[in-house]
């Protein structure tokens, strides 16, 4: 075999076998604040680094990143949670100011597929509210605590009969 043709098969099953593939990239409003939700399928364990930033007058602004610097503008207003095959960025007191091309830019150490991108147009008249179980991703600790009082509920109900 010639070593041009087994090196790019080498490197076609690595590509396969490493890969992150965004999904979808959604955005919702959370109140006040703007959530973007970035899914990915997961096809390694290498660490993961992304970036969120926003296209507005032909000019790119980095929001939240571990890639690049985020600008000074955002820096207090954004933060990110990473959760199994999905990265939330949360953009608080959203405006109609904050409106533009929202980018979702993804890479995976030793990653040879390069980086993943994925875009979505925000304008927040057209945004929907967060579904309640979006809720449950933000903050956890309310369902732990109502999953730990359950067998004190059931046994109040049972001493009331």
């Amino acid at each position: 075999m010639n070593p041009t043709v087994g090196i790019a098969v080498i490197l076609t099953v690595l590509q396969a076998a490493h890969c992150q593939m965004i999904k979808d990239l959604s955005a919702c409003l959370l109140g006040q604040s703007l959530r973007v939700d970035c899914r990915y399928e997961n096809k390694t364990s290498n660490p993961l680094t992304y970036e969120f930033s926003i296209t507005k007058d032909n000019r790119k602004h980095v929001i939240h990143s571990t890639i690049s610097v985020s600008e000074n503008i955002y820096r207090s207003r954004a933060n990110v949670s990473m959760h199994k095959n999905l990265v939330c960025l949360y953009l608080q007191s959203f405006t109609t100011s904050d409106e533009g091309v929202y980018m979702c830019e993804l890479k995976a150490t030793n990653d040879y597929t390069g980086n993943q991108i994925k875009n979505i147009t925000v304008i927040k008249d057209k945004l929907e509210k967060c579904a309640g179980f979006s809720l449950l991703i933000q903050n956890t600790s309310w369902l732990l605590l109502l999953l730990l009082s359950l067998p004190l509920l059931q046994a109040v109900d049972f001493v009331s009969l």
